[in-house]
């Protein structure tokens, strides 16, 4: 009996060992921190589960978006916008380069060029595309941008592509000024390449990688991160806790996730397509290449004149603007021109301006800051071209202010404690009539499925709804998306189809709420410089005196 007892003791004592030494291996297997409240953001094995506050990831990919947890009007939402953006796909799956869109075989014509067209006139181009045999294309999906434009008075538009997925595409502009026009028409994209770029948006999100700095003391590591990981290793859970916003690294193997230091652009993959898709990014041959007329591709317009039938009559599109002079007219409001750096501190006096996202917006406080010689900045030790950045005028009380939207973002250097999301940033602003807020966010996002950029949109505009439901005086400026010179690298990465369809999304999903939008789309497609990711001088010139003129509209 005696001995029973004293055996049962002594397997009750190694019972006892073997789960606190199981206990403290599973401590070492789940760190649960949180950055906020002074822990570290939660890291997850391969077979583990994620935070509260994500839903299941795969065992394949730490892939929130794929697991998100969405209301009913979320869901139908998300449907109706990727409804929006189905592109017409070749019929036939993969088509041999011969068989591909080709702009030099491919013509324009305007229709009823003989007439008499006045300002205010609608006009018609019919575009009729064929391969590289000569062949008529026999299905749409091109991708195509268009414009008139008369160089003399540096004047320019933008017209409305219409696919009749059988080969022909019509054009409609709007005339808008009297004198010699000229229709320029561009393939940017076969139907072909749209096929690759999107298998590559919903296959390869990782073609740009990212990576954070871990440091302690004297020991360093650098690990990979993403909005999603192949779950080959433990990984930080950085996801932000108010939002939700999934982010993730590879957790070092020797410090902890807390000792993150930074986060920096990694780089881009490379050998991405095979051959033959190569074939349908090449410059000078189905990049961005001109659609040449077979007649004129010049009209003359008349000036309207009093007893003319009403302007716009009859148009089937209306450009948000147009240069005239090089100076942006726009078709929704008063566009005042802030010429003088006294014009633009009488507008702001008083008042904080607040510009998030990325260099596209922070080529505004660059604008502002050295044209204003009162806005002096304010060295807040950032790193160039990253930020944060200040600029102040005391004597006439301006504040203005640069902050990076938070990742994915590919800038070489950011400080992890700089990371910041525009949903939290816009909880944090009072708001009120001397509360400027303008808002960009699109480049970063070309690379990933539409589902993430439409996951962070709802948060921003959430919080947008949220300030003006405090503050309802609070000027709040969405900056759109705007196209950029591209190559057959550029492509895979920045297309200006894939900004097209984050643009789409972008004001379908603002539509209705109290906020502007400076349509920096149109602004750099209708001018006549080169295409540019940072457009030049002149273009964000024009999109400050829109930017402005929403600001102080009297």
């Amino acid at each position: 009996m005696w001995c029973t007892l004293y055996m049962f003791q002594i397997c009750f004592v190694l019972l006892s060992l073997l789960a606190v030494l199981l206990l403290v291996s599973n401590i070492h297997l789940v760190e649960h921190i949180n950055h906020r409240r002074g822990l570290e953001p939660e890291w997850t094995n391969m077979y583990g589960d994620t935070t509260r506050l994500l839903s299941p990831v795969s065992r394949k990919h730490f892939c929130d978006y794929q697991h998100q947890t969405l209301s009913q009007s979320e869901q139908e939402e998300q449907k109706s916008l990727l409804k929006a953006l189905e592109w017409p796909a070749p019929p036939h799956g993969k088509v041999i380069f011969l068989r591909s869109t080709d702009a030099a075989h491919s013509h324009f014509v305007i229709l009823q060029s003989q007439s008499r067209f006045k300002v205010g006139d609608a006009m018609e181009v019919l575009v009729r595309m064929r391969d590289f045999e000569g062949n008529p294309k026999q299905y749409g999906g091109d991708y195509l941008q268009a414009r008139i434009h008369t160089p003399l008075l540096k004047a320019g538009a933008v017209g409305k592509v219409l696919d009749h997925k059988n080969g022909f595409y019509s054009v409609f502009f709007t005339l808008l000024w009297p004198g010699s026009v000229t229709v320029s028409l561009t393939l940017v994209h076969p139907s072909e390449a749209i096929q690759v770029l999107q298998h590559l948006r919903e296959q390869k999100s990782d073609r740009v990688y990212f990576k954070s700095l871990f440091r302690s003391g004297n020991t360093s590591e650098t690990k990979m991160c993403n909005v999603c990981l192949p779950a080959k290793a433990p990984v930080c859970n950085f996801t932000d806790l108010k939002t939700g916003e999934p982010w993730f690294c590879y957790k070092p193997d020797k410090l902890h996730c807390t000792n993150r230091v930074n986060h920096a652009k990694g780089g881009y993959l490379k050998n991405l397509l095979t051959f033959h898709e190569n074939m349908f990014f090449q410059s000078g041959v189905n990049i961005k290449v001109p659609i040449l007329a077979s007649g004129p591709d010049t009209v003359t317009v008349h000036p309207w004149k009093v007893k003319d039938k009403p302007l716009l009559r009859s148009s089937k599109f209306l450009p948000a603007g147009y240069y005239y002079r090089d100076q942006w007219m726009s078709g929704r409001s008063i566009v005042w021109q802030f010429d003088k750096p006294s014009d633009i501190t009488d507008c702001l006096q008083g008042k904080v301006v607040h510009l998030f996202g990325d260099s596209t917006i922070r080529q505004w406080f660059e604008y502002l800051t050295e044209f204003v010689p009162e806005l002096k900045p304010f060295d807040l030790g950032s790193p160039k071209n990253v930020g944060p950045f200040l600029s102040v005028d005391v004597d006439h009380n301006i504040m203005l202010k640069f902050r990076c939207h938070g990742p994915p973002i590919r800038f070489s250097t950011v400080s992890s404690n700089e990371l910041r999301y525009i949903a939290n940033e816009l909880d944090g602003i009072v708001g009120g009539q001397n509360t400027v807020i303008a808002i960009t966010i699109w480049s970063h996002f070309s690379t990933f499925p539409v589902e993430v950029y439409i996951r962070r949109l709802r948060n921003i505009r959430a919080a947008v709804q949220r300030l003006l439901e405090r503050s309802p005086n609070t000027a709040i400026i969405i900056r759109s998306a705007n196209v950029q010179e591209l190559g057959p690298e550029v492509s895979l990465f920045n297309s200006d189809w894939f900004s097209l369809q984050l643009d789409t999304v972008m004001r379908s999903m603002f539509a209705g709420l109290h906020i502007q939008i400076v349509d920096a789309w149109e602004m750099s497609l209708a001018h006549y410089l080169p295409h540019a990711l940072h457009p030049d001088r002149v273009i964000v010139k024009n999109q400050i005196d829109e930017f402005l003129s929403f600001v102080c509209p009297n």
